[in-house]
């Protein structure tokens, strides 16, 4: 994804809330959602041919440059392998407990033993010593698998809302199964508090889409900034 294909990209975002809650658009949702979701994920989940985030990301990143922790950067200190597990599991939680009251990919298939990490909650407000550990051990094939089968996950959960659900509140008992299945922990409450006050569209807006627009940009700059070190 290049620099216009970025512009174009938020230039989609912005048309897709301008009609997300639009029950007479809905196809049109549905669609522009698919194409918008599809460049953040690696081009094998939609056999795309388009050069996505995660595709540049991961082209050329030296497993080193992947697992560092701290990392240089002025916006974040955490390595690209954290951002990574932080995204899949931020849209593995709000797509399949908040949005669809499905059990999440997280619990199957064995994920967290094919991925070495030991924690179910979506990574903020980890201490530094948690970040460097899961930098240091997490499987990074079986990350990028899990990430893989949360955004195909996606897809389907999307494909399948019907007219009028997008405007469809965050019900209470979901928000309180993020607790109850650790996806987020009692001091990271403010997290739950924020997408409680949410509906179905502003979830495809921030999680599904936005966040992980966010922090893939940000591990490309991590990147880029670790390889000049490195030249």
């Amino acid at each position: 994804m290049d620099m216009n294909e970025r512009r174009t990209w938020n230039d989609n975002h912005k048309k897709l809330k301008q009609i997300l809650v639009r029950p007479e658009a809905h196809n049109e949702v549905i669609q522009l959602f698919l194409s918008h979701h599809l460049l953040l994920h690696a081009s094998s989940i939609s056999q795309t041919n388009y050069t996505t985030l995660e595709d540049k990301l991961l082209k050329g990143l030296h497993e080193r440059l992947f697992r560092q922790y701290p990392v240089p950067n002025p916006d974040t200190n955490n390595s690209i392998a954290w951002h990574l597990w932080h995204i899949a599991r931020i849209e593995d939680m709000t797509m399949n407990v908040l949005v669809s009251d499905r059990n999440q990919v997280l619990f199957s298939e064995d994920w967290l033993t094919k991925m070495n990490v030991p924690l179910t909650h979506s990574g903020n407000d980890m201490q530094e010593e948690e970040i460097a550990d899961l930098s240091r051990n997490i499987d990074i094939n079986s990350l990028l698998a899990y990430r893989a089968a949360v955004g195909r996950r996606t897809r389907e959960i999307i494909t399948s809302l019907k007219p009028g659900q997008f405007i469809m509140k965050i019900n209470a008992d979901r928000i309180r199964r993020l607790f109850e299945e650790n996806a987020v922990m009692e001091k990271s409450k403010w997290l739950a508090d924020y997408w409680s006050k949410k509906n179905i569209a502003g979830l495809i807006l921030m999680p599904a889409t936005r966040h992980n627009f966010l922090h893939l940009n940000k591990s490309i700059r991590i990147k880029e900034r670790l390889q000049k070190k490195l030249d």
